[in-house]
């Protein structure tokens, strides 16, 4: 009976998920020749399976949330999890895929930022008969990979609302800030920004998350250079405040659009000096592969039908703000 009772759970979210359309343990393992911290939840429930999360992610403010998710699954099921981020450094992510393989992972979600260089580390895990599951990024490669099913949102549906909310707010040139280089998944947030938005796009990396004070400095560059833009979309929550503060030193009072979730970001939409920003329900990117791969492992059961199970887009704005920053401060959005 507990086991259909987690079925029907999973199921119910993952349906939830698609309509969609939004501490850390001191335990460490060495991969590939790297300490990294990992996760690792007592075995009863799950019997001894372990589920790897391979992503390129960093310890910011997103993929807190997204680790959350992870956790909180694998204490569901009670599993044991190994959560691997590489910090937008893709061998770093195709040794952890490897390392996941050689340990005999009972199933691998891997992120799929970079997928020249980790698309082929990913067919390994098919190859290697594990179950194979994308998340956050990876949409448009899943099903040629092989992988189970993808988890997150269309990042180019997810621009073109973008492009439809800035189109309302009657700008007539958007600066599309990115944050990573070599991000398809941000490339096509602002593709679809322009697909949608009715007046000019300008696409320009500005500058790494890691770094507030240069890209701030980059966006007040970019708009120094152009006169004409009275808009910008960041696409993340921490380059959308540096393009709030940039304009604001800059006098420039642009309409600001953002990507995602920070206490800072929910305060300033709140406030009303940031328009919207889109909500792809990251808690559900780490909290749904955990579930589906243990359902896979222990009953066959698959998810998607084909397609991906969608967490977004979802959009937060002055009307709603107020009360996902509740959601936001327990750390699930």
């Amino acid at each position: 009976m507990r086991r259909f009772k987690w079925l029907a759970v999973v199921l119910a979210l993952a349906l939830v998920a698609a309509a969609c359309g939004d501490s850390d343990s001191d335990d460490t393992t060495t991969t590939a020749g790297d300490t990294q911290t990992t996760d690792t939840v007592d075995l009863t429930q799950g019997g001894d399976l372990t589920f790897h999360m391979v992503t390129h992610s960093d310890d910011g403010p997103f993929w807190s949330v997204v680790k959350r998710g992870m956790d909180d699954a694998c204490a569901a099921v009670q599993v044991a999890c190994v959560w691997s981020p590489s910090v937008n450094t893709p061998e770093k992510q195709v040794q952890d895929i490897e390392a996941a393989i050689t340990a005999g992972s009972d199933g691998i979600a891997i992120s799929l930022a970079s997928p020249d260089q980790v698309g082929p580390a990913a067919e390994k895990v098919v190859a290697a008969g594990i179950p194979l599951y994308t998340l956050n990024s990876g949409l448009n490669q899943y099903k040629a990979l092989g992988a189970v099913t993808h988890i997150g949102q269309t990042e180019f549906v997810a621009g073109q609302g973008a492009g439809e909310r800035f189109s309302a707010l009657g700008v007539t040139h958007v600066l599309c800030a990115r944050q990573e280089q070599s991000n398809v998944g941000l490339e096509e947030r602002c593709e679809g920004l322009a697909d949608t938005f009715s007046g000019t796009v300008s696409s320009e990396f500005a500058g790494v998350d890691q770094d507030v004070p240069a890209q701030e400095a980059s966006i007040a560059a970019l708009l120094a250079a152009d006169t004409s833009i009275d808009a910008i979309l960041g696409v993340g929550p921490i380059i959308a405040i540096s393009a709030l503060n940039a304009s604001e030193t800059a006098g420039r009072g642009a309409a600001i659009g953002g990507f995602d979730l920070t206490p800072e970001l929910l305060d300033a939409i709140e406030a009303g000096t940031v328009a919207f920003t889109v909500d792809q329900q990251q808690y559900l990117q780490g909290y749904l592969p955990i579930i589906l791969m243990f359902w896979h492992a222990t009953n066959q059961n698959t998810a998607g039908g084909g397609l991906p199970v969608l967490t977004g887009p979802g959009f937060i704005t002055p009307d709603n703000a107020t009360a996902v920053k509740e959601l936001s401060a327990a750390g699930t959005r």
